[in-house]
């Protein structure tokens, strides 16, 4: 099976996207799928083509920054076009678009080419946030705009992924009605790993027995992450001491800085950046106690099976596809949407750490139900379904035409 994946956004661009393509690309790769991925370019002269033995290809797109947000690229038109331009029939089976800008419109191009079916991942709840990036368009009418583009897009598909049931009812009421199917991405087994908490504190010099909770994710207004500094500044009347570490970046960064700064709360607040998922992510995991969540617009919260697998327990709100994690979970804490509750119950399970490290290895126990293998085995099968009825229906219409 040849599938030709095609995406607006991939690494060095760090986010829930990107991680969710590297996952099933390494994992498909397992299940004899072989994956093609054309992405952004992000360096000014980049290599066309980059090869992999095992995974495929990347098919890297020259690209510019896009307005208002340096982090993303948009990748030219007319060089996607060139590349449509070498795809020859029989060359893949399946286009798989995992994002709505670009890719979508050059994937629908290029499974026409094909002639194979195009299927998509609706990995985010646009109508949640864009308004944060276009602050001059009413909000309702940014909602009204992204619910039509998504009901557009999706309808002109032939299936369509979404990582949790919360997304896909989300979808149904904007008047979806290609076929959807749940599938969230996997842990893989690198997630894992042991890593050195306390090296990670002295390397950042913090005392050992300091109480740690911990976000992880682009620092983005859509993560709702005032919430947490507000869920903090009650935290403290009852542990002083304690330190929230905020890894990651965005455009809401500084923002969040000069809040910190008005609340009082600089000594009790560490934002790190981006940290290399490999060799520095996995010890800051290791170093926190708690790990704390409260965005409203997850499709999926991958990130929280991230930090269970580290072992770091979850105290978390119930919202939208944290959801299908949450609901299942007996090692997560939930909490209601209240930011004063929130900081109590930190401040409490902070306050025992030796049961929240219990609490942990529980956790890493639980990740492990959520396979990267089983994910991509799913898929791989959703695949083959597809492709086998366009393979049908195309003999169907050479019948007709010789009958």
């Amino acid at each position: 099976m040849r599938v030709l994946m095609v995406s607006d956004v991939y690494f060095p661009r760090v986010n829930g996207v990107s991680t969710s393509i590297q996952t099933f690309r390494h994992a498909l790769s397992c299940c004899g799928v072989e994956v093609t991925l054309v992405a952004p370019a992000y360096e000014a002269r980049p290599e066309t083509v980059l090869p992999d033995t095992t995974l495929g290809r990347i098919m890297r797109i020259s690209s510019r920054q896009v307005p208002r947000d340096p982090e993303d690229h948009l990748m030219r038109w007319r060089d996607l076009m060139a590349f449509k331009k070498t795809l020859k029939p029989g060359q893949f089976d399946v286009v798989h678009i995992q994002t709505p800008f670009l890719a979508h419109y050059a994937g629908l191009k290029f499974a026409r080419a094909l002639d194979v079916p195009a299927i998509a991942t609706y990995h985010t709840l646009f109508e949640e946030y864009l308004h944060h990036y276009v602050p001059f368009i009413p909000k309702g009418a940014m909602r009204g705009l992204a619910r039509h583009f998504s009901r557009m897009q999706c309808n002109a598909l032939d299936a369509v992924i979404v990582p949790s049931r919360a997304m896909r009812e989300r979808l149904l009421a904007y008047g979806v009605e290609a076929p959807m199917r749940v599938l969230p991405t996997g842990m893989p087994e690198s997630a894992f790993v042991e890593a050195d908490g306390a090296e990670f504190r002295r390397k950042h010099g913090i005392a050992q027995d300091r109480p740690i909770a911990l976000f992880v994710g682009r620092v983005a207004h859509e993560k709702n992450i005032g919430f947490l500094l507000q869920a903090l500044q009650q935290a403290v009347k009852q542990r002083p001491d304690m330190l929230l570490i905020v890894a990651g970046d965005g455009p809401a960064r500084e923002g969040l800085r000069e809040e910190v700064m008005r609340m009082g709360l600089s000594s009790q607040v560490l934002f790190l950046g981006y940290l290399d998922r490999q060799s520095e992510l996995p010890g800051c995991y290791a170093a926190a106690d708690l790990f704390v969540f409260s965005s409203l617009t997850e499709t999926q919260g991958l990130v929280l099976l991230e930090a269970m697998a580290a072992g770091t327990p979850v105290l978390a709100l119930s919202e939208m596809g944290t959801k299908d994690i949450l609901d299942v979970s007996h090692s997560a804490y939930v909490s209601e949407n209240d930011a004063t509750q929130f900081g109590m119950t930190m401040a409490k399970l902070l306050s025992d750490r030796e049961s929240l490290a219990k609490r942990g290895v529980q956790a890493r126990e639980e990740a492990r139900q959520w396979s990267d293998l089983a994910m991509a085995h799913m898929l791989a099968g959703l695949y083959a379904d597809l492709s086998g009825r366009a393979c049908g229906k195309r003999l169907e219409e050479a019948d007709l035409q010789l009958s």
